[in-house]
């Protein structure tokens, strides 16, 4: 849970720089990449991140700028980039511009509980870690390189002059 808008922005800053790694590492070929029948694929993986950052913040009274929630998914890679670019940014300016420090222990009604907005803005950036993680497997599957997040991933050693670790 985050007690101060800086921190918050600074974190935001990262976490969806690391979104957008991910997203910048899909191909047009990859998208229909699923674990398995009735599984989401990563188009759709992809644009439920996009779609959730206005979805939660609406919840709070935030007003982004960029697709919304209910938006159909886009054709191609690039609208998803582009509308998750709109979005993150919206994102983070209007929670910098809007609310103050004191306004992170404020609660909204967030699908039945009171959450105070701090712990509302941190779960916003734990579902797109955790759907991060998902993609990673897929992308996998789909023969992609996966880039590195919190580090470098397995495909990225080498640019360190290092040897992947053992499994």
């Amino acid at each position: 849970m985050y007690t101060t808008i800086n921190d918050f922005v600074e974190h935001w800053k990262g976490a969806s720089g690391g979104t957008k790694k991910i997203l910048d590492a899909l191909t047009p070929e990859s998208l229909s990449e699923a674990v398995g029948e009735g599984h989401r694929d990563l188009k759709r993986m992809a644009w439920h991140i996009v779609t959730t950052i206005p979805e939660m913040a609406a919840r709070t009274g935030l007003k982004l700028d960029g697709p919304k929630f209910d938006d159909p998914i886009p054709e191609t890679i690039e609208e998803i980039r582009a509308g998750y670019e709109t979005l993150a940014k919206s994102f983070g300016e209007q929670v910098e511009k809007d609310w103050t420090d004191e306004d992170l222990m404020k609660e909204d009604d967030m699908y039945g509980e009171m959450w105070q907005r701090g712990k509302s803005l941190a779960v916003i950036i734990e579902h797109e870690i955790h759907h991060r993680g998902q993609m990673t497997v897929l992308m996998r599957q789909a023969g992609l390189k996966v880039p590195g997040v919190f580090g470098p991933s397995k495909d990225e050693w080498a640019t360190y002059g290092a040897p992947p670790p053992e499994i």
